[in-house]
């Protein structure tokens, strides 16, 4: 639909639910309209019952906004906190290193295998420096 802005998507990283917002009123038979901080003020506040969880009181599955940085686009950076497990798969002919990363804002158990060579060239900062390499 055009000019509707909806929260980026990028891939296992992308939010499952973002925050907690009080319903305002019903809209129609399958819809409701939330109550939304400013700084949500350009997402449609309208919402399908599909689109809605009900809160349970688990805080593990909500995201805070207010630490998340949420840009103007409603889109926000993932930053990697650190590597937690190597591994190299072989394939056919040739080997493919993938490394273990933490996500900032993210829990342990959805930590992402990403490719080594990628994640080093984005973020040197996570690889300790190897003089042998030099």
């Amino acid at each position: 639909m055009k000019g509707v802005m909806r929260f980026g998507k990028k891939g296992n990283l992308s939010p499952q639910y973002v925050g907690i917002y009080q319903i305002i009123r019903r809209v129609g038979k399958v819809a409701y309209e939330l109550d939304f901080p400013n700084e949500l003020a350009s997402v449609h506040s309208v919402f399908h019952v599909s689109m809605l969880k009900k809160c349970v009181g688990d805080p593990t599955s909500i995201i805070p906004l207010e630490g998340l940085g949420v840009d103007a686009n409603l889109s926000y950076e993932e930053v990697s906190v650190e590597i937690l497990d190597r591994q190299v798969r072989k394939l056919r002919n040739k080997e493919v290193a993938s490394v273990k990363v933490l996500w900032r804002n993210h829990l342990v158990e959805s930590a992402t295998w990403e490719a080594e060579a990628d994640m080093m060239s984005r973020y040197p900062q996570l690889f300790p420096s190897n003089p042998s390499l030099a």
